[in-house]
């Protein structure tokens, strides 16, 4: 696959660096040439302008940039991004744990309206960065599920294929309208784990024990 990556930060280190070793094509662009340079040169990509890396990525386009940010950098990419799958990883969450764009719409949704024509998957945004570097990322035995939220079958389809080369299990979120649940989740996660010192998976009970029909 040919994979753009927008941004230089360490989703776009982490997660590039896992792609490039899957076999993908993976340019990463930013707007300091030298950082992307050098990004590029440690994870084996090539390297170029944010607009060059949304031109480069015909299967796919991750979004590896503060959320602040975010949609700025998609509004200037312009008909770059045109008929893209653009995954946003990015998290709306401030200080004290708190969801920034509570009230909606969620992060996923606005960086869909700004950039018109793209198929937008809200994905890869419930972990730490460190946590995609594992080889594979399994606990217990089980595997780590990703949920992804998103409209296009088509784009949904390549997205799966990426978490699965991570050696993760993708998982049906629900419609884009979903992503703003998915943030929520984030941000609750990220103040138990680093606000409480939770262990998060302890508070939810195996699915045989969640009193759902699972028939």
């Amino acid at each position: 696959m040919r994979i753009g990556i927008a941004g230089t930060g360490n989703m776009a280190r982490v997660l590039g660096a896992r792609w490039v070793r899957a076999g993908h094509d993976v340019l990463v662009g930013g707007r300091d040439p030298g950082r992307a340079g050098e990004l590029a040169g440690r994870i084996g990509a090539r390297a170029g302008t944010l607009r060059e890396a949304a031109r480069h990525g015909r299967d796919a386009v991750l979004l590896a940039v503060p959320y602040a940010a975010a949609v700025g950098v998609v509004s200037g990419l312009g008909d770059a991004v045109r008929g893209r799958t653009l995954i946003d990883c990015t998290n709306p969450v401030g200080p004290g744990f708190v969801l920034e764009t509570a009230g909606g719409p969620s992060a996923a949704e606005r960086i869909a309206a700004a950039a018109p024509g793209a198929a937008v998957v809200k994905g890869f945004n419930l972990c730490h960065e460190s946590v995609w570097g594992l080889t594979p990322p399994v606990f217990g035995g089980r595997a780590l599920a990703v949920p992804l939220c998103g409209e296009d079958e088509v784009a949904l389809e390549a997205v799966r294929g990426l978490v699965r080369d991570l050696g993760c299990v993708p998982v049906n979120g629900g419609g884009l309208e979903r992503a703003g649940l998915l943030e929520a989740t984030a941000a609750f996660l990220i103040g138990l784990w680093m606000g409480e010192g939770v262990d998060a998976q302890a508070i939810a009970p195996p699915l045989e024990y969640a009193g759902v029909d699972v028939a």
